[in-house]
């Protein structure tokens, strides 16, 4: 028996970021804003890469295929940033 199941108003709805920060809407209407920071493979992309995500697993993830960067919305609710040492600027 899990204790936390993924719903479907977790869904991935749209994506944005700033120079500062990383938004998430959600299906259910939620919203999720968490520092850049937390991810260095977003701080460090462009603009431009930051804006070419697309949805992934299933509608629960949000991948940016030019940096290689994956995210869940489980993560995300979590509030959990990347792992250390789990990316390197170019």
């Amino acid at each position: 028996m899990s204790t936390s199941e993924i719903s479907p108003g977790q869904k991935v709805k749209d994506v944005r970021c700033t120079d500062d920060e990383l938004t998430v809407d959600l299906a259910d209407g939620r919203t999720i804003t968490v520092p850049l920071a937390w991810y260095p493979r977003l701080l460090h992309a462009t603009p431009a890469q930051r804006a070419k995500w697309q949805v992934s697993g299933g509608g629960y993830g949000i991948h940016w295929p030019e940096i290689d960067e994956d995210l869940s919305t489980e993560g995300l609710l979590r509030g959990a940033p990347a792992p250390r040492g789990a990316a390197t600027t170019a």
